[in-house]
């Protein structure tokens, strides 16, 4: 009696276990019949954005059209360590109409489950460099066009020791050459330090604080960063001079995937800086719009609140206003001339791994300032 009543609860187990399977097959058969057009194409997609480089375009009145190719990738260092957040490798290339040539290749590297962060990029430029002049208070119809290549080496490694704080050693290696101006330009006029290029090499201090959730698409949590680097002659410095930077960004998430995001930055060059390695405003993060260098001195002050929200499926927008300008000194910042920056933007999601975006931004400022921006991760 027992062998049949055992027999029995045999049968009914694999009876519904067989029903189990069976409906969990017709459920996945049924979710991929039921899968759009558009879910497929976003997946090959991905697909393709992980693994080729990604055609782009960019613009302003300084440059011109700016066309090149990108690519971004995000990985794991290792397959044992589940709890550092993914390492970033990208690299870009850009020819320009008006002779500017760009190549970067960047990576932050985050191991040993987040206790050991590099952050490093090399770049090469041969471009002209457009310059209003030297302060705050100079006239975008007095730009001058500055050809010049330049070598940039920059690295931080970085040492965990608190929960979200981080202490390291920068590098800064740069070397300017080929540095040709008009007649008449203001920086011959001027004597102005940096004329006839140079090295750049220093070393320093740097700290952090990161509560991220996310490094490439932040939906809470707090970034600081500062550096501190000095440029010696014995070292091999062309000019002796000094760096200093803070970078602070929060990160809100009011209701559902809606982000607001504030970043407020601060640098100051004290020292005999020539004026390549001068505080610059403007780039295709910070006080987008503005040709990065156009306006420049020793001090840099700049502030942007960006709002985030998602649109449909993998489609969102972001809206930013901000604001910024340049002094030869903290204690000549004052209330006026500042300069206003505001635009907004597509974001394409292109990881849902790593909730990571393709963005598209159309950067303004007042009298005709204008860019076009493409690039992944969020702008900061």
């Amino acid at each position: 009696m027992k062998r049949h009543i055992l027999l029995l609860l045999l049968i009914c187990t694999n009876t519904i276990i067989a029903q189990h399977d069976s409906i969990t097959k017709t459920k996945e058969t049924d979710s991929t019949k039921h899968e759009s057009k558009f879910d497929k194409f976003n997946k090959k997609a991905e697909a393709f954005f992980k693994k080729f480089p990604v055609p782009i375009y960019s613009h302003n009145p300084e440059a011109g059209n700016i066309y090149g190719f990108t690519k971004f990738n995000l990985l794991a260092l290792s397959k044992k360590d589940t709890i550092s957040k993914p390492s970033k490798l990208s690299e870009v290339f850009t020819l320009s109409s008006k002779g500017r040539i760009n190549a970067s290749i960047s990576t932050e590297l985050i191991f040993k489950e987040n206790d050991r962060v590099v952050v490093a990029y090399i770049n090469y430029q041969k471009q002209p460099d457009f310059i209003f002049g030297i302060g705050n208070d100079v006239k975008r119809e007095d730009v001058e066009e500055i050809q010049l290549e330049r070598i940039k080496f920059f690295g931080t490694y970085m040492f965990r020791f608190n929960k979200y704080y981080y202490v390291g050693v920068p590098i800064n290696f740069s070397s300017y050459y080929n540095i040709e101006t008009e007649p008449d330009s203001f920086l011959i006029q001027d004597n102005v330090t940096g004329l006839d290029g140079g090295i750049s090499l220093g070393t320093g201090l740097a700290f952090s604080y990161d509560s991220r959730d996310n490094r490439y698409n932040p939906q809470q949590g707090a970034y600081i960063m500062t550096y501190i680097i000095t440029n010696p002659k014995f070292l091999g410095s062309t000019y002796q001079f000094s760096r200093y930077e803070i970078d602070a960004r929060k990160y809100f998430n009011p209701w559902l995937n809606h982000i607001v995001a504030i970043q407020a930055t601060t640098s100051n060059t004290p020292g005999n800086t020539p004026f390549y390695e001068l505080s610059m405003l403007g780039s295709d993060s910070q006080m987008r719009g503005y040709f990065r260098g156009a306006y420049r001195d020793h001090v840099l002050v700049d502030s942007q609140v960006e709002y985030r929200a998602p649109i449909w499926n993998i489609f969102g927008a972001a809206a930013w206003i901000g604001t910024g300008r340049v002094a030869s000194a903290y204690e000549e910042l004052s209330l006026d001339g500042w300069k206003l920056s505001y635009g907004a933007g597509l974001r394409i999601k292109v990881d849902s791994k790593n909730n990571t975006n393709l963005r598209i931004d159309f950067g303004f400022g007042p009298h005709n300032i204008s860019g076009i921006y493409f690039g992944f991760a969020e702008a900061f």
